[in-house]
């Protein structure tokens, strides 16, 4: 069969691929980290590829970063001070930045032409927020710059990129790195990473295991999880919280009631928000049998020395 034009191939397994059409190139090469590839796409607008794999598209990373951002922020009474590790298209800080309590922003993200492209290639993505005076950029490694920093944050916000082996993040994923994190937190502080596929066809490649490693560092550590369409399937993350949390929530994070979900939206946001409502957190964090159970089978902890990697 002939079928015209350029087109994405893109692994999801190692027997399963998802292709989709090329409109437009507007950049391809190579960082000093990692592959990059910007592109305009009949399904999903533009989209940012690193190493192979799909990051962000204008379609859906709506979807992505509300559910990465705000049920960490909105659970913290009041977050003044947010470092986000990763997050080089900026949607992340972009989120965080509608949450007027916020007064400063510590964002790290190792490749700086990474963020460099995107501020140029994804202003959709970023909407400015490059340009807050609350914004400090650096690009250094998060493990080393967490280690040597006196500061304390309110929520630490850890939007990498996947797992891979010989990748520029896979050590952050560990349980050396959940600890050194949860020590940078303010009493009552707030952890939320994401944590590669929850599909069940390949929930167990990293994401029970990331929810277990953090249930042993973290008093309390919540998976939940959205479907994302680019991705094809199941996204997980974890919210873990430090000790001493004053929840701004009535209850236990997993149980909480869409009514109330949707009022502390509307007190704390003066945006509505494009994903994210009480519904949808229900949603989120009632997890599907399979998921439930096989985070409870997990025995595995991610360590330096036996790190986790996404295919």
């Amino acid at each position: 069969m002939d079928i015209p034009g350029k087109w994405h191939f893109e692994l999801i397994t190692p027997d399963m691929m998802i292709v989709y059409r090329i409109k437009d190139i507007l950049h391809t090469g190579r960082t000093g980290y990692q592959s990059v590839d910007i592109m305009d796409t009949e399904t999903f607008g533009r989209c940012l590829v690193l190493d192979g794999k799909t990051q962000s598209t204008e379609a859906d990373e709506h979807i992505y970063h509300d559910c990465l951002v705000h049920p960490a922020m909105l659970f913290h009474p009041a977050p003044r001070s947010v470092f986000i590790g990763g997050g080089g298209e900026g949607a992340t800080l972009r989120e965080v930045l509608r949450h007027p309590e916020v007064e400063k922003v510590t964002m790290l993200d190792l490749d700086p032409e990474v963020v460099q492209m995107c501020g140029v290639h994804l202003p959709n993505h970023n909407a400015g927020a490059f340009t807050s005076p609350k914004l400090e950029l650096r690009h250094e490694d998060a493990r080393k710059f967490l280690a040597d920093c006196d500061e304390r944050f309110d929520v630490i916000i850890l939007d990498l990129v996947d797992p891979t082996e010989g990748g520029p993040a896979y050590l952050l994923y560990t349980e050396e790195f959940y600890v050194q994190a949860k020590a940078k937190l303010n009493p009552g502080g707030v952890l939320v990473t994401q944590a590669g596929p929850a599909g069940y066809l390949n929930y167990t490649e990293c994401f029970t295991v990331i929810a277990r490693t953090l249930s042993g560092v973290f008093p309390e550590a919540h998976p939940y999880c959205v479907f994302i369409p680019a991705f094809t399937t199941l996204w997980g993350f974890v919210l873990a919280l430090a000790d001493g949390t004053d929840s701004a929530l009535s209850g236990p994070l997993p149980e909480q009631e869409p009514s109330y979900i949707d009022e502390l939206v509307r007190q704390r946001l003066p945006q509505e928000l494009s994903y994210y409502d009480g519904l949808a957190h229900r949603r989120m964090f009632s997890l599907p049998k399979y998921l439930r159970q096989g985070i409870l089978a997990e025995e595995r902890i991610v360590t330096d020395s036996s790190p986790v990697y996404m295919v």
